[in-house]
């Protein structure tokens, strides 16, 4: 059975964010030959081209993280019915220099919580347009726009009883979608 090293980045960077709780909880419904790990982005400097031939540690270190991994989990809130400008920042830098991406070719899996009725839906549809200029494959279906709210997470920080369902059909897909891209 392959191993599978999944990369997970979080568009948000507040400590009790929903979408770092979604992320710490939902990678426990993958089977065992999926390791997931937490790439750091809020500590990367903004993107300045001028910059590109001599990346920041926190970029060069970013870059390897994406590079070893054979997939991309992207959780991400809602600003503004966009993406969040560090999670933005970070894929100009890991798509740079040009002809160096760190996204080429990784398959891909968009998830979001917000406490809006629609879920981080828009952030989540301009993410995937982002995505397809960087030529990353990105799993279409089935789509999860979560809201918080209660129940959605267990008093241990698990998926509560009454997301479990739908959040573990959405990992079964996304497990199947990064070995179909194997």
């Amino acid at each position: 059975m392959n191993q599978y090293q999944i990369a997970v980045i979080v568009g948000s960077l507040r400590k009790d964010s929903f979408n770092r709780k979604l992320a710490n909880a939902i990678v426990k419904l993958a089977p065992s030959n999926f390791s997931f790990k937490h790439v750091l982005i809020g500590d990367l400097p903004l993107y300045n081209q001028d910059d590109d031939a001599n990346q920041a540690e926190p970029v060069k270190r970013m870059k390897n993280e994406l590079n070893s991994s054979q997939g991309i989990l992207f959780v991400t809130p809602e600003y503004n019915r966009s993406i969040p400008g560090v999670l933005k920042n970070a894929i100009d830098h890991a798509s740079r220099p040009y002809g160096q991406s760190s996204w080429a070719s990784k398959p891909a899996g968009v998830l979001g919580v917000s406490p809006g009725a629609t879920g981080s839906s828009m952030a989540q549809q301009h993410l995937r347009n982002v995505l397809a200029a960087l030529d990353m494959p990105t799993m279409g279906q089935p789509e999860a726009f979560i809201q918080a709210k209660e129940g959605l997470f267990d008093a241990t920080g698990n998926i509560g009883p009454d997301s479990k369902k739908i959040l573990q059909n959405w990992m079964d897909h996304f497990v199947a979608w990064i070995q179909k891209q194997d």
